[in-house]
């Protein structure tokens, strides 16, 4: 598979800035820093990303691209629920190292933003605004295990959470009365 060329940039800033927080305090990092590790001029960074942070936001966003790519049907049982979440906990799990930078940065925020609009994006999308807040208590309950699993060295296995999440939430219509 080809990329374009701004793909690689990005990629190439993404790659500079995580290396550099495991060197350095974000607030310390500059723009400088970032372009020349990523071996291109500052303006090149600022052709894609207007600041730092910026940065890692693509970051979410181009790894949520590829787990929605690979993502090709619609849940339709708890089953699939589960499967949905354990492809997500199961890619979270995989960036962990750079989740625990995100967090020793105290950047949380941007990740909990980011899944705040792009739950409400996908979900209202999908299934309509018929239930609006459920899309943050979703995004908000993602947020917090994801980091308390995080903060605990991802010790459960990625389908007991998935399976503690999906429960916590769906509820299957029994024909008992």
């Amino acid at each position: 598979m080809e990329f374009a060329p701004e793909e690689y940039t990005r990629h190439y800033l993404v790659e500079a800035l995580f290396r550099l927080m495991g060197e350095y305090e974000f607030e310390k990092i500059t723009v400088k820093d970032i372009a020349e590790k990523a071996g291109v001029g500052r303006a090149t960074f600022y052709r894609y990303f207007r600041r730092k942070e910026d940065v890692i936001v693509y970051y979410f966003e181009h790894n949520t691209k590829n787990f929605l790519f690979r993502r090709r049907y619609f849940p339709r049982c708890r089953e699939d629920y589960i499967d949905i979440a354990t492809s997500a906990l199961s890619l979270f799990k995989e960036n962990a190292e750079r989740f625990l930078l995100i967090r020793k940065a105290r950047l949380e925020y941007l990740y909990l933003d980011f899944l705040n609009r792009e739950m409400c994006e996908t979900f209202e999308k999908e299934y309509g605004t018929e239930r609006p807040y459920a899309l943050y208590l979703y995004a908000g309950m993602l947020f917090n295990v994801s980091m308390a699993w995080l903060c605990s060295g991802c010790l459960e296995s990625v389908e007991t959470v998935a399976e503690m999440i999906v429960d916590s939430i769906y509820f299957e219509k029994s024909d008992a009365k």
